[in-house]
């Protein structure tokens, strides 16, 4: 966990911990997620940080105790426990969130159109990377840059694309989570806690890997970020191939020959 005085360099931001706090750049979309976590708050929602409001240039945000799930994974997480930890925390915050009601003058950093009846304000970011961890036991997600208006099965494929993960594994960095029938088993998992459909999870992450890729490629080419460095990085070639690995492996994903 981060040290008290510290900070740390995410991918598209950068925090410090001061006491039980973190400050953040505020950003413009920072009143829309501001707006969420305070109805999380408000509906009982506690796997998620608090907005505790401004100060200058920062925003602050309550303390998540634990450990973020940065490889070699967790024993909890590489567990199917951790999947059925992970499925009852997205079910529980859609439920929480399925109320929720948007401004429509709110600006969502990754969307571009508005919320439509239908739809949640998606995570956006579902990544064990994001993830806190005591022990066993998922304390919340943190980094709500990317919440927008979008779909919960969005949210339920993402996660699964980055926890199962439905990727390409390496040995080494993935240990125990090479085999296809481990694969299967965790993505069941999941799904069971979440209450969903394999296949109705795989058809809606194929979906969403075209949507990012396309993305990336657009806004990364137009120099906006943070899409910009995504595209350097070689984010929606990454993606490509991660799309051919899943028609590849679906079948046996889904318990086929």
């Amino acid at each position: 966990m981060i040290e008290d005085g510290a900070t740390d360099q995410g991918s598209v931001t950068t925090v410090r911990r001061v006491g039980e706090t973190i400050r953040r750049p505020v950003r413009d979309f920072t009143p829309a997620v501001h707006a969420l976590l305070n109805h999380l708050e408000s509906v009982g929602f506690d796997k998620a940080p608090r907005a505790l409001g401004i100060e200058g240039r920062d925003e602050v945000l309550s303390l998540l105790h634990g450990e973020p799930a940065f490889k070699p994974w967790p024993p909890g997480l590489r567990s199917e426990r951790g999947l059925v930890e992970l499925g009852h925390w997205l079910r529980d915050y859609h439920r929480s969130v399925r109320d929720f009601r948007p401004s429509p003058g709110y600006r969502w950093q990754q969307h571009e159109g508005e919320w439509r009846p239908g739809m949640v304000i998606r995570h956006g970011d579902l990544g064990p990377w994001n993830s806190i961890w005591e022990g066993d036991r998922l304390t919340g997600f943190i980094d709500w840059d990317f919440a927008a208006p979008g779909y919960a099965v969005d949210d339920l494929a993402q996660l699964a694309w980055y926890a199962v993960p439905l990727r390409p594994t390496d040995p080494e960095r993935d240990p125990g989570l090479t085999d296809a029938a481990v694969l299967r088993g965790r993505l069941a998992a999941l799904c069971s806690a979440y209450g969903a459909q394999p296949g109705a999870v795989l058809e809606a992450l194929e979906a969403l890997q075209e949507r990012e890729a396309e993305r990336i490629r657009r806004l990364g080419a137009l120099g906006i970020e943070p899409w910009a460095d995504f595209l350097a990085r070689g984010d929606a070639t990454e993606m490509r191939e991660e799309a051919d690995w899943l028609r590849a492996n679906r079948d046996l994903l889904l318990g086929g020959a």
